[in-house]
Parts: structure tokens; C-alpha cells; sequence
């Protein structure tokens, strides 16, 4: 079963107004060891977070005016309007981008990819604030044991998804990584039993060592290779 980001998300999470001062941003951000915070309204709606990121910029335009060159994108324009901030709510990055609690992790490990973080906000279907969920929390899921990864390739997956018998089947899961031996029916049904194999949490490799019966990968390459001999 995937896990879900509930499962594995932060519920105490150090939040932020938008009336927070800056210096009060950075003493939060240090004495709880965390590199962003969401910042609430007065009634919990998530607005924006504000990270280190946004605060660094205060250093890294200091000597700039505010008046900056009308050639500048607006990317700069932005940077130099947090960079003269002095409140969270003129500093925080918006709209969050944010992950539901019943999303997989996989799901979540994908948009924080896609969007550069190194957190996500968790928040329910009213907007509201339920969690947080970092790199490391979607990680967990590799510290898994290799019986318990065994067990789900040959149970569930191997018998329970795809019918087939398992003593057809040598698996062996060494640090994650899976050697997958056997051999299936027929030969198209391998990538999607990898697939499947390499789906299951805690998985770090998959090692195709599958053989089958009968090559039915595609009928006209048999016409036009005849000499290929099908793998007993």
C-alpha cells in the first residue's frame, strides 16, 4: 500500500504571520532549526511561505536602490521589493505551492521536484493549514526493511496484482535493491512487473534477471527476424 503524505508529514508546524517582523522571522527560523515557515492569516489560511531564500536577498541587495533600472525583469523587481521588506507578508513567496494529505508520496516528491523546494505545505480541501512535508520526511520510506520489501513483491504484487505463481520467481532484496529472477509466461509482461516491482516503497533498484516462455513483444519482428530463438 502507498503511503500517503499524511502519513509521513509534520502536524507541529512553526508558522508565521503576515505582520511578523523580520528579525522575529530569522530568530524562529534558527531556534527551530527549519529553513521556511507558512505564513497564516487570522484565520489559518496559508498565504505564502517565507524561507531563507527570501530573507537572504535582504544581504544580497543591500546596496542596491529601491528605484531599480527599468530594464530589469521582473524576477529582479520582485527580489528587490522582498529584499526592502520588513514583514512576512511582503516577504513570502506566493501562492505556496502546497500538497494535499491524501496525496502519495510520490505524488509529492514529484511537484517538490518540479517547483525547486525543499518543502511542502499541507493544506485540506478548505485551504487550511494541516502540516508541513520535507525532503527528508519523504524519504522515510527507504529506511524500510528488505523482509517487509521481499514480502510486498511476492505477495502482493507477484500473487496478489499479477496471478502468477511464485515458485516461478527468485527474489532477492539486499539494501533496497532488488535482483528479480524467474520466468513469466510470456515475455510482454515483463516491463510491467518491473514497473510494478520498482513501484513498491522502498525500492531503490530493480535488477531484470526475467526470462520467459514465449517472446509475444511484437509479432512482426518475428517476420522480419526469423532467426531470432525464443529464451527457455
Amino acid at each position: 500500500m502507498k503511503s500517503l503524505v499524511r502519513d509521513v508529514m509534520t502536524t507541529e508546524v512553526v508558522t508565521v504571520q503576515p505582520w511578523t517582523p523580520f528579525r522575529e522571522i530569522v530568530t524562529r527560523l534558527a531556534e527551530h532549526r527549519i529553513s521556511a515557515a507558512p505564513v497564516l492569516d487570522a484565520e489559518g489560511n496559508l498565504l505564502g511561505v517565507v524561507t531563507e531564500a527570501d530573507l537572504l536577498l535582504k544581504q544580497e541587495h543591500s546596496d542596491l536602490e529601491f528605484n531599480v533600472p527599468l530594464v530589469w525583469n521582473r524576477r529582479r523587481r520582485l527580489e528587490q521589493e522582498k529584499a526592502a521588506a520588513v514583514v512576512a507578508g511582503k516577504l513570502m513567496t506566493t501562492p505556496p505551492v502546497t500538497v494535499s494529505p491524501t496525496a502519495t508520496i510520490t505524488e509529492a516528491a514529484r511537484r517538490m521536484h518540479t517547483a525547486g523546494v525543499k518543502r511542502l505545505p499541507v493544506v485540506d480541501e478548505t485551504g487550511r493549514l494541516v502540516g508541513i512535508v520535507s525532503r527528508a520526511d519523504l524519504l522515510k520510506v527507504f529506511t524500510r526493511s528488505d523482509e517487509a520489501i521481499w514480502r510486498e513483491i511476492m505477495d502482493d504484487v507477484i500473487v496478489g496484482d499479477f496471478m502468477l505463481d511464485p515458485s516461478r520467481f527468485f527474489i532477492d532484496v539486499v539494501d533496497g535493491v532488488v535482483a528479480l529472477q524467474g520466468k513469466v509466461e510470456r515475455s510482454r509482461l515483463i516491463p510491467f512487473l518491473v514497473r510494478a516491482v520498482h513501484g513498491v516503497e522502498g525500492v531503490v533498484r530493480v535488477e531484470d534477471r526475467l526470462t520467459f516462455d514465449v517472446d509475444d513483444r511484437d509479432a512482426d519482428m518475428a517476420m522480419t527476424y526469423p532467426f531470432m530463438r525464443i529464451r527457455t
